[in-house]
């Protein structure tokens, strides 16, 4: 099941005994919410975010919420302006978020969508959320 918009409201991301995978109970891998935010790394203006606010903003916003732990890849981002309908391509940071759902996991990750977008200008943060299993 993917969970992207319906997400935030309400969607369930617990799969039914009767639908987990055999490999997640061969595992013993609980069921999980695998959340990915996607943040465009230039201001409108074209300045780059640097390392170090980067850095900071992962510091301040991102771990105090998922201290547990997360993975971060570079990439190179590609989107369409729906106000000029261009196209822009732009450096870009994927976090990645392994995370069993619970009462305020929305709360957490629309908090950090909204402060990356307020405190760089950004018209949107992307997420994708996919249910499945996980065990460290």
């Amino acid at each position: 099941m993917i969970c992207v918009a319906t997400f935030f409201s309400g969607c369930t991301a617990e799969q039914s005994p009767s639908l987990r995978p055999a490999l997640c109970d061969a595992l013993k891998a609980p069921s999980t919410v695998q959340v990915t935010l996607m943040f465009g790394l230039k201001r409108p203006d074209g300045s780059p975010i640097t390392k170090e606010e980067w850095q900071e903003f992962m510091r301040k916003n991102v771990t105090p919420r998922f201290p547990d732990g997360l993975t971060i890849v570079s990439a190179s981002g590609q989107w369409r302006d729906p106000q000029t309908g261009l196209i822009t391509e732009e450096p870009s940071q994927l976090v990645w978020i392994v995370s069993q759902q619970t009462e305020g996991l929305a709360t957490r990750i629309e908090a950090i969508r909204t402060a990356y977008k307020t405190r760089f200008k950004q018209q949107s943060v992307g997420v994708s959320m996919v249910s499945g299993c996980a065990t460290f």
